[in-house]
């Protein structure tokens, strides 16, 4: 697949097959991670789904508009960067195929079943076994190829988060429980029975954040995976942003105070790919293409990144490396709007047809006992704010399991038990997701390679 010639029949049909397979992925991204937002006000009877997972769009949507990029661009930067932008100028269909192969078929086999699994997990499973099968392929050492540092940052995100939700959620419910004393948040609903007005409002109200910052955080996931596919698709177009000109005299000259930095620490396989990335910018007889820059540009990026992550580099190094990498990051890391609107119309999509079994899990699976509107509100309230705050630092967490954690804690909180054999399904699903993505795309990836 590396022999595809760039915007050859077959090349071009494979990217195209991998442009669907994006939007297939987020469509069941859908299924799992939006269909958590709209959970508590469909299970409650609060708003009709179709209402509930159109409004949840367009929150979504909003969030994803309002939110940034910088989450979307946390996990591109998992990969290599000769994996990003290969050195030949072929497309990245391997990594494509892998990443979308793998993330998709995961999660529809969780779907299936009905658990609540990470979609996030999935995209970061995927993309560590890429960066693995590439060091393989190039017969490097783990240590060094892979860039572990921004792996560990992704992954403690996601460690953390859950649980976080548990015991926020599980004070969030005690604190609503003595403070309002409003029996109708404290009883499970009845089939077809109208919830009181104050419980619609809240539950309206707290899936409407939940959904906003869904999308400021897993909607940006999903920006950065279709930013990977158009970028394959049509380099030329998409390699560097549009609306930040390609300067490159300025860039030559930041990627010459980048040197000295990069060139004293010999931590990172890739320093040597670096300096040769910051020779090629500064040499104004190389005509280079919008793509070539693309990979330069990556190059560089992840020397700076080492050395901000280096402890053996000093704290003025480490501001000075970071600094560097704001300046470079804005020619090659952007989302054009059409982007994150096709980001948004897949989530929602999605969730409009596949949600009826994550919700009936939520509501009557986690807890010995069905979800009350107070219980529904304190976890959502809790998971919006974790995942907004998340998504403004830019680290990716998982919507699923800060609300299905969130959830099991009011009911602990409650006194009514938790449904063992439903988190054992969710906790083996959480414990096997990264070990089973991170094997099966790095072996995809190094056989199509």
């Amino acid at each position: 697949m590396l022999q595809f010639a760039p915007y050859s029949a077959g090349s071009m049909i494979a990217l195209g097959l991998c442009f669907l397979l994006v939007c297939i992925f987020e469509f069941a991204n859908g299924f799992h991670d939006t269909a958590n937002a709209v959970a508590t006000v469909i299970y409650t009877n609060s708003l009709k789904p179709r209402v509930a997972v159109v409004w949840s769009g367009l929150m979504n949507l909003l969030g994803v508009i309002l939110g940034g990029i910088s989450v979307a661009y946390a996990l591109v930067e998992l990969l290599p960067p000769d994996v990003l932008t290969p050195p030949n100028g072929n497309p990245a269909v391997p990594m494509l195929v892998a990443l979308f192969g793998t993330a998709l078929a995961w999660n529809l086999l969780t779907w299936w079943f009905g658990i609540p699994n990470s979609s996030s997990h999935c995209t970061i499973g995927a993309l560590i076994g890429i960066a693995i099968g590439d060091s393989f392929l190039h017969a490097r050492a783990l240590g060094h190829s892979v860039d572990w540092s921004q792996i560990w940052k992704v992954l403690r995100a996601l460690f953390i988060s859950p649980p976080l939700g548990f015991f926020l959620a599980l004070l969030a419910y005690l604190a609503i429980r003595y403070t309002v004393r409003l029996p109708a948040l404290y009883t499970p609903p009845k089939p077809g029975e109208k919830p009181h007005p104050v419980v619609r409002g809240l539950l309206i109200l707290t899936c409407t954040s939940v959904s906003f910052s869904h999308g400021s955080n897993d909607g940006q996931k999903s920006i950065g995976l279709i930013m990977l596919t158009i970028i394959g698709l049509m380099p030329a177009t998409f390699a560097t942003n549009p609306d930040h000109p390609i300067n490159r005299t300025e860039l030559a000259s930041i990627a010459a105070t980048a040197r000295p930095l990069i060139a004293q620490y010999d931590r990172y396989s890739f320093r040597k790919d670096a300096l040769t990335s910051i020779d090629q910018l500064a040499d104004p007889s190389n005509k280079a293409s919008a793509a070539e820059i693309r990979g330069d540009l990556y190059e560089i990026l992840s020397g700076v990144r080492d050395v901000a992550a280096n402890p053996a580099a000093s704290q003025d190094e480490k501001n000075t490396a970071t600094k560097l990498a704001k300046q470079l990051r804005p020619s090659v890391e952007y989302a054009p709007l059409w982007v994150r609107v096709l980001s948004a119309l897949c989530l929602g999509i999605g969730t409009m047809v596949g949600y009826r079994r994550i919700v009936q899990t939520l509501g009557e699976g986690i807890g010995k006992q069905h979800l009350t509107p107070a219980q529904g509100a304190a976890s959502e309230i809790v998971g919006a704010g974790l995942i907004a705050t998340a998504g403004y630092t830019g680290l990716p967490v998982s919507t699923t399991h800060i609300i299905t954690s969130g959830v099991a804690g009011t009911m602990v909180a409650a006194g009514t038990g938790v449904n063992m054999r439903t988190l054992r399904k969710i906790g083996l699903a959480w414990i096997t997701t990264l070990p089973v993505t991170i094997t099966i795309s790095a072996i995809v990836f190094y056989i199509l390679a």
